[in-house]
């Protein structure tokens, strides 16, 4: 059978905010879309059946986690990732990028060797280079491969932030390089530069020098305000093409997706509804909700009305609050299925709304309420 060839087109634009279609071989991504996490190839609770219930058409893997356990040559001989986790769904896999700040007591980074990482498990050392990081992409079979970068963390230190901005930028043509051409894959840039607009314009500069499947903004949500995460995208979003996918890495909240779709970024991941679903924080469309909290004790209600699917509503706000109070693990199921159900809703919503012109009505509604 022959494969479909990577593609994305731009269907509507309602202002800035975009109504798209990334075509991979394994299925279509209707933009704007969020990516469930499942960074150790597992979303942390919940079914991959029910995760492609909720809507989801692709999901996110990651590349340092998966390196270190369980070793990339394990899933490579059951057939890539897609089989080892039996999922039918397109895979975007993260680069280990983010990992040099998250882990950056256990890692050094040399320009030319990559990231000399320990591993936080047991310390074992692990290097990755830009082309290492793309060839363990390679054997995963994601559909969708990150160039590695270095995302540092929130500065005002104006130097520090141009040079982790150039040497992800040479990075990323090391990546391109490893990549070679495979039409049947996407390979995307990250744009970096903190909240400096002229390096963040160079940065994304760079990138189209080099030419990319698509295009993501790192570096935010590591420190920077809402305010400052859309003041960085509206610096960028009369320069990033109209004909390539436009991704912001690991955002955000439900108010974090409307403001940037008003501002044309077309994909999402965060760990976020997971998370909170483990916490006990559900998000409705009336706002979010402890369910840890005493007042829900007695509260017959369900967790949101206006859900229907996976007959959620069956279970009470009272119930909930008793799983969570008795360390249940039920608890943690449901909430995290709501959630991820409630994200795919919410996107839904936001295609429809930009389809049918309404958008910036729908934005208004709901940006200050969730």
């Amino acid at each position: 059978m022959k494969l479909k060839k990577f593609s994305f087109k731009l269907l509507e634009e309602n202002n800035y905010a975009r109504l798209g279609v990334i075509r991979t071989h394994r299925g279509n991504i209707e933009t704007p879309a969020f990516m469930p996490v499942g960074t150790q190839a597992t979303i942390k609770g919940a079914f991959l059946n029910d995760i492609e219930k909720t809507g989801a058409k692709i999901i996110l893997s990651n590349t340092y986690h998966l390196m270190i356990r369980p070793g990339v040559n394990r899933i490579k001989q059951f057939g890539g990732l897609h089989k080892f986790m039996n999922c039918k769904l397109p895979i975007l896999t993260d680069s280990g990028g983010y990992q040099v700040m998250s882990l950056s007591k256990l890692n050094k980074v040399d320009k030319e060797k990559g990231v000399l990482f320990n591993s936080h498990i047991d310390g074992k050392k692990f290097i990755l280079s830009p082309e290492e990081s793309i060839k363990i992409q390679k054997k995963l079979n994601s559909d969708i491969v990150m160039v590695m970068d270095e995302c540092p963390k929130k500065s005002s230190d104006y130097k520090r932030i141009q040079n982790s901005m150039n040497l992800t930028s040479y990075w990323a043509l090391r990546s391109k390089k490893e990549f070679g051409k495979n039409p049947h894959k996407g390979l995307f840039g990250i744009v970096q530069g903190g909240l400096f607009k002229d390096l963040r314009l160079k940065s994304l500069n760079d990138l189209l020098d080099i030419g990319f499947d698509g295009y993501a903004l790192g570096g935010l949500a590591v420190g920077d305000t809402q305010k400052e995460m859309f003041q960085t995208i509206d610096h960028l979003k009369d320069y990033l093409p109209k004909n390539k996918p436009r991704y912001l890495m690991g955002v955000g909240t439900p108010s974090d997706i409307l403001g940037s779709v008003k501002r044309g970024i077309d994909i999402f991941d965060c760990v976020l509804p997971t998370r909170s679903g483990r916490t006990g924080l559900a998000f409705t469309w009336k706002g979010r909700i402890n369910l840890r909290n005493a007042k829900f004790k007695n509260d017959k209600s369900p967790i949101d009305k206006s859900v229907y699917k996976f007959d959620l509503n069956k279970y009470s706000k009272n119930y909930i609050n008793h799983l969570f109070n008795t360390n249940e693990m039920l608890g943690s199921m449901l909430l995290t299925l709501h959630n991820l159900n409630f994200y795919q809703e919410l996107m839904f919503e936001i295609r429809k709304n930009i389809k049918n012109g309404t958008f910036n009505v729908f934005h208004d509604k709901y940006i200050n309420k969730l």
